[in-house]
């Protein structure tokens, strides 16, 4: 059977249907850590409208990412900019980010154009978005850009532990790479630490999952409704919000590494 994935010539202007059958097979649709709650909620469901747009346009997958990378470096941006104004925009910028970080894969696996440059743009793009709101968040808790400050401190503290958060993730393929193992599998059961303290440790995460706020998508949101509070509490719950990031990101940091050193990923 031809795989619908490298099946040549394909149309110029193809058809949503041909569309989804290419660029999302179940392999993608089914990644246990690839795929953000919005793609599989409703995004998937939007994103060949938005590739059948970028492919006439002539956008190769790459071009593409470079978008997704703006919109993110705009979201931090303004979740500095402390209004609520501000913090709706942010919203609409990750919407826009991740809308467009399903539609540069889905060119690539169309043209046949998935490359490690790709891979790497990607990447990038996420820790701009996640990064940067962090650190912005320090600029909104202040009132406003300073070069120091309590909040400006804790915010760029966020924006470190955030970042360690995710290099643990990727470091998990460079230990394999240097020593010669296949990649891992994105499954759930490879992601499950193998003790017992551990294990249950992440089932009673699974019903307060506040590891899972950091993502881009989340940290607008709660950016969102902590703009909404401080209508009536002058900046009091933007405060409030970094401070118990902060202290959030600590734990899943060192939670993050000791799951990995006890899953079955690095063996």
């Amino acid at each position: 059977m031809t795989d619908p994935t490298t099946a040549a010539p394909r149309p110029a202007d193809p058809t949503i249907a041909q569309l989804r059958e290419v660029t999302q097979p179940p392999s993608v649709r089914t990644r246990a850590g690839a795929e953000h709650w919005v793609a599989h909620a409703y995004l998937r469901d939007i994103s060949p409208y938005l590739t059948r747009v970028l492919l006439r346009a002539g956008f190769t997958a790459n071009g593409v990412t470079w978008l997704m990378i703006l919109c993110a470096a705009l979201a931090a941006v303004a979740t500095g900019w402390p209004s609520l104004a501000g913090a709706v925009l942010v919203v609409v910028l990750v919407q826009l980010q991740m809308l467009l970080d399903c539609s540069d894969g889905e060119v690539a696996r169309w043209r046949a154009t998935s490359s490690p440059l790709g891979v790497y743009l990607d990447r990038v793009g996420h820790y701009v978005a996640e990064c940067g709101i962090a650190v912005a968040l320090g600029v909104r808790a202040t009132g406003g850009l300073q070069t120091s400050g309590p909040w400006i401190s804790a915010g760029l503290l966020l924006g470190l532990l955030v970042a360690l958060n995710k290099v643990e993730n990727d470091l998990v393929h460079v230990a394999r790479h240097y020593a010669g193992l296949t990649q891992v599998r994105d499954a759930e059961e490879v992601r499950v630490p193998t003790g017992g303290l551990l294990r249950r440790a992440r089932r009673v995460a699974r019903f307060v999952p506040f590891h899972r706020v950091f993502h881009s998508v989340e940290l607008s949101l709660l950016v969102l409704a902590a703009a909404l509070v401080d209508l009536v509490t002058d900046g009091a719950a933007t405060r409030v919000l970094l401070a118990g990031l902060v202290a959030a990101a600590l734990v899943t940091v060192v939670g993050h590494l000791a799951a990995v050193l006890a899953s079955a990923r690095l063996r």
